[in-house]
């Protein structure tokens, strides 16, 4: 995937841009080749949703917003997973193809809540240092971890 920064794909960013191309291309199948129009519209919506939001956390206002950002990428791939179930289940869908959908959704389900979990972690921990800090110090230390959030730790 092209990217305007130069900067190198996580492997959620590279999975998730993947599984959208494929869900294009599921979604051209099946208007072409078997007449669906409205379930294919639903998961082309879902299932390309998850890595534009997952490339709209980059630029997350903080990290609670970077969680809310993976979160709804997460009820999305949910979705996915739902409509690839019915599309199968309704004979749209061959078994290779959706046991193939079906792997690719759930290991962005995985791998987005792991990510949401570590940073979810780290939010915890912050906030427990913050409880141990003099209130004096919580400006220093709210602006470390705003420099932390500006550069690549997430």
């Amino acid at each position: 995937m092209k990217n305007s920064r130069q900067r190198e794909d996580s492997l959620l960013h590279t999975r998730s841009y993947d599984f959208a191309l494929r869900i294009v291309g599921m979604n051209k199948y099946l208007r072409e080749q078997k007449g669906e129009f409205v379930l294919s519209k639903q998961i082309l919506r879902s299932g390309t949703a998850i890595g534009a939001l997952i490339r709209e956390s980059e630029f997350a206002q903080s990290q609670a917003d970077f969680v809310n950002k993976l979160s709804v990428a997460l009820k999305e791939a949910n979705e996915t997973d739902y409509w690839l179930n019915l599309l199968h289940d309704s004979h749209y869908l061959n078994e290779v193809s959706f046991i193939s959908m079906e792997n690719d959704c759930g290991e962005l389900i995985a791998l987005l809540v792991s990510s949401i979990r570590t940073v979810k972690n780290k939010l915890m921990r912050k906030s427990e240092e913050n409880k141990r800090l003099p209130d004096s110090q919580h400006g220093l230390l709210n602006t470390f971890h705003t420099l932390q959030i500006m550069g690549e730790d997430r």
